[in-house]
C-alpha cells in the first residue's frame, strides 16, 4: 500500500515529479551564496570545448573537427568553441574561468567507473558510498534545507547522510486542484506519508512560477527559480547527457554545447542579482583522445577541461599547466596528459564559494583520494 501511495504522490505533482525523503523541509536558507554543479555525462572533449589553437600540434591533429572556424579567441593559446557564445560573453566580463588538462584520479576510461569516482570523490570506483556534494552540504549550518537535484533521482554526488530533494520536469499535464485536495486529505492522518506529501507540495510550489519544461533553457530558468526563493535551496546539481562523441563529433558536440550555453545563460538571467554570489562548476568524468578516429569522432581519453562560471568567479582567464600535444607529451601516447587535479579544483571552488576553509573542505570531500591541496584564488572575496 505504501508503494502504491508513493507512486501516486509522484504522479499527482503533474508537470514536475519530486522525489524526496520524509523529514525534508525547505526553510529559510542559511546562506545567500550559491553553488551549482553540472555534470557532463559521457566524457566531454575538452580539446574541442576549449581548443589549444596556439599549440603547434593542434591543427594537424584536429583539422577534421574544427574546419575553418577556430572559435572565440581567449588568449594566445586557447579558443573557445564557437557554439559557446554566452559563455564567451561571461569570459569577457570576467565571470568565466577554465581549468584545462584536468582529471580526477581515475585512469581506466569506463564511463560508469569514471563517473562514480568523480561523484564520490574516491580514488577508485565504488569504494566510497556517498557523494562529495552531499558531504559539502553537510558542512553548511543547516544542511537539510540547502540542496536540490534537478534530476529524476538524486545523483550519486548528492547521496549521503543529508536528505536531498530532487525535481524533474515531466511531460504529464498539471494535476487538477481537486485531485491535489483529495490526496492531501488522504495523507492528512498518515504519520509516515503526510510529511513526504507536504514537502512535495512545497517544492512543487517553488517550481510552479517558472514552469517545468525539459529544454535546456527552461531547466536553467527552473534551477534559478529554486535558488532565488527566500525559502529555497542554495546548492543544486544538474545532469547533462550525450557527451560520448565516438562519431560525427563536429555536429553532435556543437549541438551539446549550444544546449549547455543556453542553460547557463538562462540560469544567469533567472538568478538576476543573485548571479553575483553564484558559482557554477561544469565537469566531466574524463576527456577524449587527441587523435580523431575513422568515423569523425574521438574515443575515451583522460585529461579534459572544467569550467567555473558566475558572478562570484574571478574569471577572464584560463588556468593551465599546458603539457603539449606533441607525441612524446601525451598520456599513454594517445590522450591529453592531466596536469591539474579535479579534486583540488572542486575543493577550492566549493570552499571559496561558500565561505568555508579550503583545507577542511579538501579533507572532508576527498579523504579517500589522498592528500588534496585545494586550488584557491578562484572566487572573488
Amino acid at each position: 500500500m505504501i508503494a502504491r501511495r508513493h507512486l501516486l504522490s509522484a504522479a499527482a505533482l503533474g508537470a514536475g515529479a519530486l522525489f524526496v525523503s520524509p523529514g525534508i523541509a525547505l526553510a529559510t536558507a542559511a546562506t545567500e551564496r550559491r553553488f551549482v554543479f553540472i555534470i557532463q555525462r559521457g566524457a566531454a572533449d575538452g580539446l574541442d570545448v576549449l581548443r589549444p589553437t596556439g599549440d603547434p600540434a593542434f591543427a594537424g591533429l584536429r583539422a577534421r573537427l574544427i574546419g575553418e572556424t577556430p572559435g572565440i579567441k581567449l588568449d594566445a593559446m586557447f579558443s573557445l568553441h564557437p557554439a559557446l557564445v554566452e559563455i564567451g560573453k561571461m569570459y569577457a566580463r570576467q565571470q568565466a574561468l577554465f581549468v584545462h588538462a584536468v582529471a580526477s584520479p581515475y585512469r581506466d576510461r569506463s564511463h560508469f567507473d569514471g563517473q562514480n569516482v568523480l561523484e564520490t570523490g574516491g580514488a577508485q570506483p565504488y569504494v566510497v558510498r556517498d557523494g562529495w556534494l552531499n558531504r559539502l552540504v553537510a558542512m553548511l549550518p543547516r544542511a537539510s534545507d540547502d540542496a536540490i537535484a534537478i534530476a529524476a533521482t538524486v545523483p550519486t554526488a548528492l547521496r549521503g547522510s543529508v536528505q536531498v530533494a530532487s525535481y524533474a520536469p515531466s511531460a504529464l499535464p498539471h494535476a487538477a486542484d481537486d485531485l491535489m485536495t483529495r490526496v492531501t486529505a488522504l495523507y492528512e492522518a498518515d504519520p509516515q506519508l503526510h510529511p513526504l506529501w507536504a514537502s512535495a507540495l512545497e517544492t512543487r510550489g517553488l517550481a510552479t512560477d517558472v514552469g517545468a519544461r525539459q529544454d535546456p533553457a527552461s531547466l536553467g530558468t527552473l534551477t534559478a527559480g529554486f535558488l532565488t526563493k527566500p525559502n529555497g535551496p542554495r546548492i543544486a546539481m544538474l545532469e547533462t547527457l550525450g557527451w560520448d562523441t565516438h562519431n560525427a563529433q563536429a555536429g553532435r558536440l556543437a549541438n551539446q554545447l549550444r544546449n549547455l550555453d543556453a542553460m547557463l545563460a538562462a540560469l544567469r538571467d533567472g538568478l538576476g542579482a543573485a548571479w553575483a554570489t553564484t558559482t557554477v562548476l561544469v565537469a566531466t568524468e574524463f576527456g577524449r583522445t587527441v587523435a580523431v578516429n575513422g568515423t569523425g569522432g574521438t574515443d575515451h581519453g583522460t585529461g579534459s577541461v572544467a569550467m567555473l562560471l558566475g558572478g562570484a568567479v574571478q574569471g577572464g582567464r584560463v588556468v593551465a599547466d599546458w603539457p603539449g600535444l606533441a607525441p612524446g607529451r601525451l598520456y599513454d601516447a594517445r590522450d591529453l596528459r592531466p596536469t591539474a587535479a579535479l579534486d583540488a579544483l572542486i575543493a577550492g571552488a566549493a570552499a571559496e564559494s561558500l565561505g568555508l576553509d579550503p583545507a577542511r573542505v579538501g579533507r572532508t570531500l576527498f579523504a579517500k583520494s589522498g592528500a588534496v591541496t585545494p586550488i584557491t584564488g578562484l572566487i572573488r572575496s
